[in-house]
């Protein structure tokens, strides 16, 4: 288990934690890649590049949306906080974690 990557989770959940909510129609991908590279984890950067965290969001946000099929979230793992992540990532942190149950449909916001 690689303990930076239960820390770059960590810190994308502190950065939004005002906006999630767990079981939200309208979400935000957050790129996993570009935070780690943030956090100076260059390894872990090339690692995570197609990895994106779900951000389920309270309120929709302003800007751009696209209705997204729920079954795009298939093998997705979701933490305590609402946060999902590809069921792939998960398993190699240390955190608890259940299988993602989006909705029907979901909205992208592009912010």
């Amino acid at each position: 288990m690689d303990t930076r990557i239960d820390e770059l989770l960590e810190h994308v959940e502190e950065t939004y934690s005002g906006k999630l909510q767990r079981g939200g129609r309208h979400y935000l991908e957050v790129n996993l890649s570009e935070q780690a590279r943030k956090m100076g984890f260059a390894d872990l950067e090339k690692k995570l590049r197609t990895a994106c965290a779900i951000i389920p969001l309270n309120a929709p946000q302003k800007g751009m949306k696209v209705r997204i099929d729920g079954r795009t979230f298939v093998n997705y793992a979701e933490y305590d906080s609402g946060m999902a992540v590809p069921g792939y990532l998960a398993k190699t942190a240390a955190r608890k974690y259940r299988n993602f149950v989006p909705q029907d449909s979901m909205i992208c916001n592009f912010c």
